[in-house]
């Protein structure tokens, strides 16, 4: 967050909290969709609704494109932080550099992929959150007490970059594929719009916080991501940054598991559980692996979370909600909603097509660089 204000300019604030109330309301139209036909229970089931066969394949395309992507910033995270958090001569010039180190981390993940109980990989998934809490925390531990102060100034805006840093922002919004399987699992359904408020209130206060703080703390210096930046000497550092390398061991699982449970649903009934127990195994530990190897390959946290949230996170956060708002529940809407909505189509489309494109490049031209 503190970079992508940098990027954007303190003005980009706005765009955040913008953004915020806007995939608050997507979340509030997709429990609307639900509710004109109580057979959707997921995400793709919603797409289905809306637009046939179609609409779930395209839907499905995404939900696994995001999953994806997801995983392979997560593990760029993983790679830039444990370097950080060994001494450079161990890291760099020992016998274990970086990217064996990276390596070591996802094969000690690696057995988190094969289990199965959903309530397991959630309170695995759980020490995710803590490991967040533990990084404001760390973060605003510092501001106060580590006396750190930039003396360079972020300009107010950066126009250019806006669409850049509107694919970061809206990355941190794009949980919405997990939305409608909360809905059908909550015992008062009628709660999901408060629920939902409350919940994008808290993070959004919390982004802005984080990106305010991070920003006027380390100033165009700092970091894609805000711990590498911190102090090296304080004790807080080091403690944030193993939160940030075990927060990404922590969710594969949890990311993977949609994949598997599409996966076990399309093998054969007269499969044993423990060979379907072995299939997905192997394909969880078989794309965390191709996903390794990408991330070591392309180790650019801030281009690539950029590229996933152009390409993928506004399409499922703020395109295809309202797309399926629209379709689903055109009769009973006002005009001034059917307007809002097929505005929010445009715009979603607008800022994926503009956020791919730079972010596209900028990750080729660094590419070039480094391997010129």
């Amino acid at each position: 967050m503190p970079y992508a204000v940098e990027s954007g300019g303190w003005m980009s604030i706005f765009l955040l909290i913008f953004f915020g109330i806007l995939t608050t309301y997507t979340s509030h139209i997709l429990g609307n969709c639900i509710r004109r036909n109580p057979k959707s229970k997921s995400y793709s089931d919603i797409g289905y609704s809306a637009f046939g066969r179609h609409g779930r394949l395209i839907t499905s395309l995404f939900i696994y494109l995001e999953i994806f992507m997801a995983l392979v910033s997560y593990t760029i995270s993983l790679h830039d932080n444990i370097s950080a958090a060994f001494p450079a001569t161990f890291s760099n010039h020992g016998h274990f550099p970086a990217a064996k180190l990276t390596a070591v981390a996802v094969a000690i993940a690696l057995p988190s992929l094969w289990i199965r109980d959903l309530s397991s990989i959630s309170f695995l998934s759980s020490g995710g959150i803590l490991m967040s809490a533990i990084i404001f925390g760390s973060v605003v531990y510092t501001a106060v007490f580590g006396g750190v102060i930039d003396d360079g100034r972020i300009p107010v805006l950066r126009l250019g970059n806006i669409p850049t840093v509107s694919g970061i922002y809206l990355f941190s919004f794009g949980g919405h594929i997990v939305f409608p399987n909360l809905y059908t699992s909550m015992k008062d359904p009628s709660k999901f719009t408060k629920v939902s408020i409350v919940s994008f209130a808290t993070v959004t206060a919390l982004y802005a916080a984080l990106a305010m703080t991070g920003a006027k703390m380390f100033g165009p210096s700092v970091n894609s991501q805000v711990t590498l930046s911190l102090p090296k000497h304080l004790l807080v550092t080091k403690i944030a940054l193993w939160a940030t390398v075990l927060t990404p061991m922590t969710k594969y699982a949890l990311e993977f598991a949609p994949l598997a449970i599409q996966l076990e649903g399309s093998l054969p009934s007269t499969m044993s559980d423990r060979t379907k127990l072995v299939a997905r195994g192997l394909m969880g530990s078989s794309l965390l692996l191709v996903i390794l190897a990408l991330a070591l390959t392309v180790p650019y946290f801030g281009y690539v979370l950029s590229l996933s949230g152009s390409l993928v996170s506004v399409t499922i956060a703020v395109t295809l909600p309202a797309a399926f708002y629209l379709k689903i529940c055109w009769d009973g809407m006002s005009k001034f909603t059917r307007v809002a909505n097929l505005g929010f189509v445009v715009l979603g489309c607008v800022l994926g097509v503009l956020g791919s494109f730079e972010s596209s490049k900028l990750l080729v031209k660094e590419l070039i660089r480094v391997h010129s």
